[in-house]
């Protein structure tokens, strides 16, 4: 594994073929146990952090890491966040990709989108509620940042192997800039019309336990992309290579995709 000023790690040999890109925006380690464990059955694996205050930027800064640290076409992987940035990576630059895993993306339609705050409430007691809301990630406390994510798991997840902690860094500038920019792309149509533009083949997992509706995210992709395919965990939250139950046959997939 290669560190470069907290800009990417790299696992396996070089140049990577899979990239794994990282939920937020703003965040940056969350998805470190999948690239890590991709990296130990022998693949090439990428796991860069963004930086952009913009989405544009944040795609930008993307090809620039695949173009200098991968041997494009690569598979990419992205969770939550990192699925709607993969997607507008696929679109804009086709022949960099030569397929998209859509991991616990977030709905691709604001109209769904309603339901993830009370689904997340109801799974936590009103202390842990009253908790969560008080923290503020802006000055990026990595103590902070840790009980948020822990919190939060409480939500999202159905049975957590608590064996993968990973380190997460969270700019919540990073955040504040990009976020209203994407949600805004989304209110608006234009994510769906950057997954619309997509050429590879695009492979979507979601878990049956993520708050996030899941019929947010397959019934918007496949009217959007009709040859995109989704796939349904069972008892599985919002991180799938953490979860007990689900993590064996997560993997499963994703292998069968990149083979």
């Amino acid at each position: 594994m290669r560190h470069e000023e907290r800009k990417y790690r790299q696992y396996g040999k070089s140049p990577s073929d899979i990239v794994v890109l990282h939920g937020g925006p703003g965040g940056a380690g969350e998805v470190e146990p999948l690239a890590r464990e991709l990296g130990s059955k022998g693949y090439a694996v990428l796991e860069p952090f963004q930086t952009g205050r913009t989405v544009h930027a944040q795609v930008d800064e993307l090809k620039s890491q695949i173009e200098r640290l991968c041997a494009p076409p690569v598979t990419v992987i992205g969770w939550s966040w990192g699925a709607w940035l993969g997607c507008m990576l696929a679109a804009r630059h086709t022949t960099l990709l030569r397929r998209l895993l859509l991991v616990g993306s977030g709905p691709f339609e604001a109209r769904f989108a309603a339901a993830i705050r009370d689904r997340k409430r109801a799974r936590m007691t009103e202390d842990q509620r009253d908790e969560l809301s008080r923290i503020r990630l802006n000055n990026a406390d990595p103590a902070q940042v840790a009980r948020f994510i822990h919190l939060s798991d409480i939500a999202d997840t159905y049975a957590r192997d608590a064996s993968l902690p990973p380190f997460v860094s969270f700019d919540g500038e990073i955040h504040a800039a990009v976020w209203p920019e994407a949600e805004a792309m989304r209110k608006s149509g234009a994510l769906l019309d950057a997954v619309s533009a997509i050429r590879c083949p695009v492979v979507a997992i979601h878990g049956d336990y993520d708050p996030r509706p899941w019929q947010g995210v397959q019934v918007p992709l496949q009217a959007a992309l009709p040859s995109a395919d989704f796939v349904l965990l069972e008892r599985c939250g919002h991180k799938p290579w953490q979860e007990v139950f689900a993590k064996a046959e997560f993997y499963r997939l994703v292998e069968a995709a990149i083979a």
